[in-house]
Parts: C-alpha cells; structure tokens; sequence
C-alpha cells in the first residue's frame, strides 16, 4: 500500500518509513525542507512537501494514500498547549479526507496521558476536561473523526523512546545533569517509565497499519501500547547518568524538584508502569531491540 507518513525524518518516522519501504509498502514523507526531500529520497520514499502549518498540504497527502501514520509533533515545550491544539487541527484536517474511506489513520499519542496509575492498560482512557493534560487533544481528535467514520486508530508511546538520534526525555535528563553538576530523582526514585527501542515501535506502526487495512472487525477505534518495558526506575535511569558523567546522583524532595527539574518535573516524577499485554496478542508483536538502561549505557547518549 502507499503510505502517507508525517515525522518521516524524526526519530520515530524515520524508522516508520524505514521499516514500511523493508515491508514493501511506497512511502510518501512529509518534508518541510529540501534536507528533509533528500533524507526521504536516500530512504527510498517519496518526499511530499507541506508542513504540519499547511492543512492543505497535509489533506493532499492523506489523498494521494492508502493509509496515513501521524507521528508528527512540534515539542517546543514552551508553546506546548498550542501544539497540542495544533495536532487536534492536523488530525482534524485528516478526518475530512479519509471520512467513509475505509483507509486507516494512526495518530500518536502518550502513555503518560493517564497519569500516574498502578498499571496502564490499552482500554483506559485519559482524562478530558478542564485540567486535563494539553495531549489529551490529540486523542480527543481521534475519537472525533472516528465518529464521523475514520478508520483510526492510536499509538501510545511510551516516556522514553530511544535508540539512534535520540533527543526525548533522557538526552534532556543528561543536559540537567550536565548543567547543573549532579543526576537527580525525586525522593526514592522508585517511580516507573515504560520504555521501548525506537526500532520496535516502528514495527509496531507496520503492524498496527497493516491490521487495520485489511478490514478487521473492530479495528476502528483500536488503542495500542508500545511499551516493550513495562516499567524502568527513575532511580535506574539517573544512576547510569550519574555513572557516565561522573556526577553525584541525588534525591530530590518535592519542592527542591520543582527548582531541579522546571516544567520537566512532572514528567520526572510520573509513575506510569505500562501493559502493553493486549497489544503483542492481537499484533502479535514481540519487541527484541536493547532495554533502555543497557542502550542508555553507550557512548553516542554521552558524545563518546
């Protein structure tokens, strides 16, 4: 099939596209940038020019497609409520060509929506509302134009995704940890981050595509887990930091966090241990790319 990708050179849709041109499939990549074009090209897919600002371009690509991979995000953190609101208004402008089409949308969104919980599961649903998380936009979206009869389904994505080119949540960890000359968590550091390797989520997406394409009963609506760890300690994390820049690891209280981390404290603290159970069973995925505490314990997350 031809697959509209969004991301298509970040660190995720690069594998995305990576792991559909190996499957077979053609790929149409989003490029904001003649840099971007030439990537695409290198890797085999089709670059289609646009930005996640030109709804228009995004509804030509979501066209001239079988199906459409959403892994597209803007993470400047400064304007985050925006770009949540503007992820709303791409997946929106998706839902007006794929309305009664047939042809699958998967969105991205995060396991961390549902907030610190005893064990995440694919059914739960994150809270809406006034005093919701911003992100939540982008699984209100999903639901919106599933009910004006989209095939979507969601993608939820784990605190860390890492692997080559990572620049999430533990590359920002090492810069504190660098600027400020000490690797902290927050008292015992026992909260839990489900992780997985770039790589395996990417198999995932191809997975979760090709499912809904061929028309399952159900699939519409589908929410998935790619957690490949359920859950790894804070603790864990900062001490292998700590370790390889050869700064102290401490802890933090709640208030002293709060100076530590910024608006990353939330995120520092989150106690979110993932199932990814139902998931593997109906998509018969099984991860097999390195933990995240064996793959954050290299050279290219230290400049080595």
């Amino acid at each position: 099939m031809r697959v509209f990708v969004t991301g298509a050179t970040g660190l995720v849709g690069s594998a995305v596209v990576a792991e559909l041109v190996a499957a077979g499939h053609r790929v149409l990549g989003l490029a904001r940038t003649e840099a971007a074009a030439s990537a695409l090209e290198a890797a085999g897919a089709e670059p289609h020019r646009g930005g996640l600002d030109d709804l228009d371009s995004l509804r030509a690509g979501a066209a001239a497609a079988d199906g459409v991979i959403h892994t597209a995000f803007n993470h400047d953190f400064s304007r985050y409520k925006e770009s949540c609101e503007a992820d709303r208004h791409v997946i929106d402008a998706f839902g007006d060509v794929l309305a009664g089409s047939g042809r699958p949308l998967i969105v991205t969104s995060a396991v961390g929506l549902l907030g610190s919980v005893r064990l995440a599961t694919e059914e739960m649903v994150p809270p809406s509302g006034p005093g919701a998380l911003p992100r939540v936009a982008s699984e209100e979206a999903a639901a919106s134009v599933a009910a004006r009869g989209v095939r979507v389904s969601v993608m939820r994505l784990p605190p860390s995704v890492h692997g080559d080119g990572d620049h999430g949540f533990v590359p920002l960890l090492i810069g504190m940890a660098r600027e400020t000359g000490v690797s902290a968590h927050i008292g015992e550091g026992l909260n839990r981050w489900s992780a997985v390797h770039r790589l395996d989520a990417a198999r995932l997406y191809r997975l979760a595509l090709e499912r809904a394409e061929g028309g399952g009963e159900g699939e519409g609506g589908a929410c998935y887990h790619a957690a490949a760890e359920e859950g790894v300690s804070f603790r864990e994390i900062a001490a292998v930091i700590g370790r390889r820049l050869g700064v102290p690891v401490v802890a933090k209280s709640g208030e002293e966090a709060a100076a530590h981390f910024g608006w990353f404290a939330h995120f520092a603290a989150l106690d979110c241990p993932t199932s990814s159970a139902w998931t593997r069973a109906r998509l018969g995925w099984q991860p097999t790319g390195l933990g995240l505490i064996t793959d954050l314990d290299h050279d290219r997350y230290f400049g080595g």
